[in-house]
């Protein structure tokens, strides 16, 4: 087996053969160029706790201590902010020796600051599914500023599939960059990953540099596209002349990148969600982008990425221009059949600052 990540075909390959058991048919679109989307089950707990299982313990056993009461997702449920959900996830695993996976909230899913982090039997890290790991998976819902909508076979959360150890390191991606120009218009060093900077000169002619989260809003259903009004559920922000913004800790922030972001058809990248080197804040919830993504044979030029910023304990200056994260690079282990953009219709390709799809 190739190292690297699993293809689109690799993983319908997966589900051919067991290795991702479904207990209903996959539906079109859950397959993307690099990774699947995870379904929600029928069954959800409210629990008191955030949890990890611990080395050889059913998450279910952690779930039956801690919860506080079940919810059916057949007729949709709500999920209110402040709380936090476990849900079974419709698909499990019976992977193959030397297969191991990682998981991530959608983009989608993380621009309307719902926390979503994936769960297995026996896990000590969240997101992460041991080499060769066979059982169910769960899913740990926390919405922080919207509540939220969902049912049995909402999305919220992705899965990539590995072998081996594809990630470049700092002189493969340097090298990389080199040809493909992978952060467009960036002189920053490499190290640990191609470093993105923060945009707040502004977007438009009315200097827009990103939106800030209401709070006591309306729900968001996160099955329906464009049925929210922006105004509704987000302060639009504008530069201050001094190209300078203070993050409140209490407060979540959708900005974007300054440079433009090239994610070629032979490699898959990640947002490094949070990197104290750069300041004590989250600047990315849904961290993965798939092969294609900002590709300009796929219709991606000048594709931004979109940053989804919360800053821990202390308010926190971040200025135009400041590194605010790192993407990490690794070759796929086969290229997809279909890039990320046009033909998939995808949501946020060629995207400047953008809000996710639920507002119009």
């Amino acid at each position: 087996m190739a190292s690297g990540i699993f293809s689109d075909a690799m993983i319908e390959a997966l589900l051919a053969s067991g290795g991702i058991r479904a207990a209903v048919p996959p539906v079109p679109g859950q397959i993307q160029p690099a990774s699947m989307d995870l379904r929600l089950g029928r069954r959800c707990w409210r629990v008191r706790a955030s949890f990890l299982p611990g080395p050889g313990r059913p998450a279910r056993i952690r779930i039956d201590d801690l919860k506080l009461h079940e919810i059916d997702l057949s007729d949709g449920a709500v999920l209110e902010t402040g709380c936090v959900y476990v849900a079974e996830v419709l698909e499990s695993l019976a992977l193959p020796a030397g297969v191991a996976a990682a998981a991530n909230p959608k983009s989608s899913t993380g621009r309307i600051d719902v926390f979503t982090r994936v769960i297995v039997d026996g896990g000590t890290a969240f997101d992460s599914v041991p080499d060769g790991y066979a059982g169910p998976l769960y899913a740990e819902i926390s919405p922080k500023t919207f509540p939220v909508l969902v049912r049995t076979g909402s999305r919220l959360s992705q899965i990539r599939f590995r072998s081996g150890a594809p990630r470049l390191d700092d002189a493969e991606l340097s090298a990389l960059n080199a040809a493909e120009h992978l952060v467009a218009g960036a002189s920053h060093p490499i190290a640990g990953g191609v470093a993105v900077s923060v945009d707040l000169a502004g977007f438009d002619s009315a200097g827009l540099i990103g939106y800030r989260g209401k709070r006591h809003t309306g729900l968001v259903d996160v099955d329906r596209v464009g049925a929210c009004k922006v105004a509704d559920y987000w302060e639009p922000l504008t530069a201050d002349g001094r190209g300078a913004l203070i993050l409140d800790p209490s407060e979540f922030y959708i900005l974007a990148s300054k440079e433009a972001v090239h994610v070629p058809p032979d490699y898959a990248a990640e947002m490094v969600a949070i990197d104290p080197v750069v300041g004590e804040f989250r600047v990315h919830y849904a961290g993965f982008f798939d092969p294609g993504f900002g590709h300009s044979a796929a219709g991606g030029t000048g594709s931004r990425a979109v940053l989804e910023v919360r800053s821990h304990n202390v308010p926190f200056i971040i200025e135009d221009g400041q590194i605010v994260g790192r993407l990490v690079y690794e070759r796929m282990a086969q290229r997809p059949a279909r890039l990320y953009g046009a033909d998939l219709n995808s949501n946020y390709q060629a995207q400047g600052l953008k809000l996710s799809k639920h507002f119009r």
